[in-house]
């Protein structure tokens, strides 16, 4: 296993924050505005998520959910149209089935299993490669890279998240309730910042953004400039 103390690229920028605070498409725009990699962990997990359900492994057997993640066959591809990155497994695109509420929960379920995070860790800081890399998460900074120089915390209220979450799905056409969404993202910031496993908190030495009233440009600029101080881009 790589040593995190001991990382020798040093352009790394993470994103960490709750499911809603605009992190993924922060972490997107960061990548194509710098020509970085990017890392999409929450994706990561949701994808264990659906190769435990397409295998059958109940949640309850952690040594086999862990051993689902370990072999599992995934990587990223940018979608053209959408101009999104896409997770596959076993070269099926997952993207649809795993952008729903109930993704998103089983995902919160496995992320808080010790041998699935032990599983995933090697693989998540296997993306860390030249030029650059993003990498978006809630224990990027934390556990992961936790030698990046630039760590941020991206967050905003959950009632904000709820409406963003809705307007997301209402766009792609699919049904939601946003007392629904606001109940589930309340219930999995509870269960995230809870777990004993790498809990959803900002680093130490991380820059935190309350993107509530903040447009996504002025959240991006605050970060580049940021970057810029702490990376010499």
């Amino acid at each position: 296993m790589a040593n995190p103390d001991n990382q020798s690229m040093e352009n790394i920028i993470t994103v960490d924050g709750p499911s809603g605070s605009g992190k993924g498409t922060i972490s997107l725009l960061l990548s194509q505005k710098l020509g970085w990699h990017l890392l999409d962990s929450g994706a990561i997990y949701r994808v264990v998520g659906q190769a435990v359900l397409i295998n059958g492994v109940s949640l309850d057997d952690h040594g086999a959910v862990a051993e689902t993640a370990e072999n599992m066959n995934i990587s990223f591809r940018i979608n053209s149209e959408t101009n999104e990155i896409d997770p596959y497994l076993d070269n099926e695109n997952l993207s649809k089935k795993i952008r729903t509420d109930e993704a998103g929960q089983l995902a919160s379920h496995v992320a808080r299993i010790p041998a699935v995070r032990a599983a995933l860790l090697t693989k998540q800081r296997s993306f860390a490669s030249e030029p650059g890399l993003i990498a978006d998460g809630r224990d990027m900074g934390t556990v992961v890279f936790p030698a990046a120089k630039v760590k941020i915390f991206l967050t905003a209220s959950a009632e904000c998240r709820a409406k963003r979450r809705y307007e997301q799905l209402k766009n792609k056409g699919v049904s939601a309730n946003i007392r629904a969404l606001l109940d589930s993202i309340k219930l999995r910031d509870e269960r995230d910042k809870n777990r004993a496993i790498a809990p959803l908190v900002p680093a130490q030495d991380a820059l935190v953004i309350d993107s509530s009233d903040m447009s996504i440009e002025a959240v991006l600029d605050q970060i580049l400039d940021y970057s810029s101080n702490r990376l010499k881009l």
